[in-house]
């Protein structure tokens, strides 16, 4: 390391090895020279205390062109464990920012398919006319694809919102079979772009430019999430029908002239993609590649007749 002026880290490094004060001399360029020479070796314990200078060690020209080990005897980070440490420490530090920026990308690209599945357009608002709005009180929207053209769901924001969140909690799921370090990261991740297209979607289709209106929304969608979490956990372990109440529940907003049919087809839907994820690999999950298939694929499923049925006079 050839340079004309003294190292800082490596006189902060002598400071702290020798029991006095450094003399506050000038060292000339000579000096200097010789001691960052390539060709020559330091060791923090060859200090000559008759020497003029405290602060420069005794130089020991060799042949020897070949680095010095840096965890050689009397070498610096030899005698700097805080040093190491700190190393380690940022070592680790990286690895878990590589885990966090890894989780972001692919989660990113799984909750753009989870959003894909219901997704609604508001045309009005680009023709600056006013939108119209159901019995209920919501804006009502233009949506394609099953859940609206064939279980006539109406494509407002909540419902959206209900089909978003019954396919991120398929991939919660699948997150839950992560190691235990890393799946935290993966579902804040995902709940985390839920929510920012759940305020872009208020902002830009709905028109709420208020913030404190838009977090009053983005509370009650959190408090909806963790409902939701709750009721299919449920509804795994304790069977169809409680699954199905859950369904009823988020999906159909506890409408009493629901589609028995199309209850009982997303549900089975939910078990079959929930299998599925099931059986993807950890590096599949994180290539951010999933595909949902169709609830009207469990139709035949639903309307096959039960064994059971037909031993009942």
């Amino acid at each position: 390391m050839a340079s004309k002026n003294a190292c800082k880290v490596c006189l902060r490094a002598l400071r702290n090895r020798s029991p006095q004060s450094i003399q506050s001399h000038p060292i000339s360029n000579s000096r200097l020279i010789n001691i960052y020479h390539p060709s020559t070796s330091i060791s923090i314990r060859n200090f000559s205390r008759n020497s003029r200078f405290q602060a420069v060690p005794e130089v020991t020209s060799t042949d020897n062109q070949e680095p010095a080990n840096p965890l050689a005897k009397g070498d610096l980070l030899k005698d700097a464990p805080t040093a190491i440490s700190l190393a380690k420490q940022l070592r680790k530090r990286a690895t878990g920012a590589t885990e966090t920026y890894v989780a972001y990308g692919s989660t990113e690209a799984l909750f753009k398919i989870c959003a894909q599945q219901a997704d609604y357009d508001v045309p009005q608002v680009k023709e600056k006319v006013p939108t119209p709005i159901s019995e209920s009180g919501e804006e009502l929207g233009v949506g394609e694809g099953w859940w609206y053209k064939d279980v006539y769901l109406t494509p407002t924001f909540n419902t959206w919102a209900q089909v978003t969140f019954l396919h991120m909690y398929i991939l919660t799921v699948r997150f839950r079979l992560f190691p235990p370090d890393h799946a935290p990261s993966w579902h804040q991740h995902l709940l985390d772009h839920f929510f920012f297209e759940a305020e872009r979607r208020m902002t830009e289709l709905h028109g709420l430019v208020s913030g404190g209106v838009r977090a009053r929304y983005l509370k009650d969608l959190f408090i909806q999430w963790r409902g939701i979490l709750a009721a299919y956990d449920e509804g795994l372990v304790k069977g169809d029908a409680v699954l199905a109440a859950a369904v009823w529940r988020n999906i159909f907003k506890g409408a009493e002239d629901v589609d028995a049919v199309a209850v009982a087809m997303i549900v089975s839907y939910l078990r079959r993609e929930v299998s599925g994820v099931a059986g993807l690999t950890d590096e599949e999950i994180a290539s951010g590649i999933v595909e949902f298939g169709s609830p009207m694929g469990e139709r035949n499923v639903v309307l096959m007749e039960s064994h059971l049925m037909k031993t009942i006079d």
